[in-house]
This record gives structure tokens, C-alpha cells and sequence, in this order.
């Protein structure tokens, strides 16, 4: 597969600005928070005030951080987007996340693992492709990012021995059956989990599998497309950019530089008419499709300027 290459120049700074105008006009203030982080020159300490309010006594984050779970209880998938946000702002780490690590060992399945959905959720409203089970399985769709995002920061706890081992053995089962967003995952912790020339050999494999199975689309028609979250709009499957929103990312050499960029293209030009990007996957509720778009927008235009496409004001 080819490497990275030149891309063209956008968004614009039109385009910045009408999105500035969407998240102040519709998002939530963690949303707003990361937007002036990342885009206005904003603080980083702001952003974890905001992400604070989501977070329990027991360590683990609930109350909707992930649009998807309704209600109070801490979810695994709210932590895993805990950890994205810390991430991006360079405060993955101390006890902040010490007190993270300890949530994940009490929510852990027996395999050392993390469920989709831990069954604290039932009673509270949740997307249908979250189902409740009262003894869920281990989730690659759950662990990956957390253990990814962990080994990334360079944590080190006890919790993640186990949960490193559950990724790898999910990781080398994914075959034909494979469903995007699951790959999504896997790639997150194989772009950091220590043993580079393990997961080297592992995404190349997958990459194969990628193309060979057609989870990806190359040459997206017009419409809305799709994403690893889910859905099945028009374009039929997740872009090149869903797999590596940055090009250091392993998933980016599945790619040729033409694919990225019609990818990218793709992404620029879903922007809609009031500033913002639409919410990915299927929407089940007003208020979850109102609190994922902003989250959308910024992801988008992060991912833009990653792969080479100024963003500025």
C-alpha cells in the first residue's frame, strides 16, 4: 500500500467558522471546551473541568458521555471516551486515570476483559445496538481503545495485563465475519500496544482482510456515507479515514495516497449547511443525534488537519 502524500487545502477557514458557530450554537460544554482547545488557541484545563462533571464516585464516567447510554451509571464505553478526550489534551495520566483503572478491574469480565454494556445499564434508555445482557461478553469493541489509549500514555497497572491478552487473542480471531467498527477498535490498539512488530504483522493482516472483504469503501458516491459506528447510509461502508484519522496510524498503509484523498474529500464535504457535521451510525433518539453531532464536527475537522488540511481561522 502507498504511504502518506500531499493533500489539498481544507477545510477553509470559512468552514471553521461556520462550525465554531454549530458547537456554540448546539454543543454540550465539554464539546465547546474541546472545540477552543483544539481549534482556538483554549486551555487544556477547561476541557478536563467539563469532563469531570461525568465522572462517578466509583471512579468510572456516566451521565450520557457517550451519547449513546442514557443515565448516570458509568459504562465502559463512557470511559473509553474519557480516555479519547484526556488523550487529546495531554492529561492521560496520574491518578486521574489511576482511579479509571480501578473502575475497569471491577467491570471486567472473568477473562480479564471489558463488556460492551455492563448490566448496571438496564432500567436506563440506550441505542439498540447496545443490548443489555445480564452476563455480557468481552467486547473487543470496549477493550481495544481503553487498552490502546492506556499503553499509549505509557499506564501501567495490573488491570491491563490480562485485558492486553484478550485483545491480542481478538484480534488474531477476526476473520471474514469481522465487522467494521470492531476493526476500528482492534486498530486503535495496535497502534500502541508495545510490541510493534506483533502489531505490524497484525495490521497488515487485517488490512488485507479490510479490502478483501469489502469493509471499506474507496470510491464513496455521493450521500452521506457511513462510519465504524454503524449504520448503512448511502455509501454503503466505512472511508479510509474512519480506519486511520491519522497518518501515523497503521491502518493509514492499507490506503494508496488517492484513496486518503478521496476519502478526505469525502469528510470536507459533508459538512451541512448550519457549520456542522452529521452524527454517524444510526440516530434512535433527538437528544443523543443533537449531543453526537458536535462531537462529530469536532472529530472531523481534527482529522482533517491531521492528514494535512489547514484549519485555521
Amino acid at each position: 500500500m502507498a504511504g502518506t502524500g500531499a493533500t489539498t487545502a481544507t477545510p477553509t477557514a470559512s468552514s471553521l467558522a461556520r462550525a465554531e458557530r454549530f458547537v456554540w450554537l448546539t454543543a454540550r460544554v465539554l464539546e465547546q471546551r474541546r472545540f477552543a482547545y483544539h481549534f482556538l488557541g483554549g486551555a487544556a484545563e477547561p476541557v478536563e473541568a467539563a469532563l469531570a462533571a461525568y465522572r462517578n464516585e466509583d471512579g468510572g464516567f456516566g451521565h450520557a458521555l457517550d451519547p449513546d447510554l442514557r443515565g448516570p451509571v458509568s459504562q465502559p464505553l463512557h470511559t473509553a471516551h474519557a480516555l479519547r478526550v484526556l488523550d487529546s489534551i495531554g492529561h492521560c495520566g496520574g491518578l486521574r486515570v489511576e482511579r479509571m483503572c480501578r473502575y475497569l478491574t471491577g467491570v471486567s469480565t472473568p477473562d480479564g476483559a471489558l463488556p460492551a454494556v455492563h448490566p448496571s445499564q438496564r432500567g436506563f434508555p440506550s441505542a439498540p445496538a447496545l443490548a443489555v445482557a445480564d452476563d455480557p461478553p468481552s467486547a473487543l469493541l470496549a477493550t481495544g481503545p481503553v487498552v490502546g489509549l492506556l499503553h499509549r500514555n505509557q499506564v501501567w497497572h495490573a488491570w491491563l495485563f490480562r485485558a492486553t491478552d484478550f485483545c491480542w487473542a481478538a484480534v488474531d480471531a477476526l476473520g471474514e465475519t469481522a465487522r467494521p467498527r470492531d476493526v476500528g477498535a482492534a486498530v486503535v490498539f495496535l497502534d500502541s500496544v508495545p510490541d510493534r512488530s506483533r502489531a505490524e504483522a497484525s495490521a497488515d493482516r487485517l488490512g488485507r482482510l479490510v479490502r478483501e472483504q469489502r469493509l471499506v469503501v474507496l470510491d464513496p458516491p455521493p450521500g452521506e456515507g457511513a462510519d465504524l459506528a454503524g449504520g448503512t447510509p448511502s455509501g454503503g461502508g466505512p472511508l479510509p479515514h474512519d480506519y486511520a484519522p491519522t497518518p501515523g496510524s497503521l491502518a493509514r498503509h492499507w490506503f494508496t495516497d488517492e484513496e486518503m484523498e478521496r476519502s478526505l474529500d469525502r469528510l470536507a464535504s459533508r459538512q451541512q449547511e448550519d457549520g456542522g457535521w452529521p452524527a454517524p451510525g444510526r440516530q434512535w433518539a433527538p437528544a443523543a443525534a443533537l449531543e453526537t453531532r458536535p462531537i462529530a464536527t469536532v472529530e472531523a475537522l481534527r482529522t482533517l488537519r491531521a492528514h494535512g488540511r489547514p484549519v485555521g481561522r
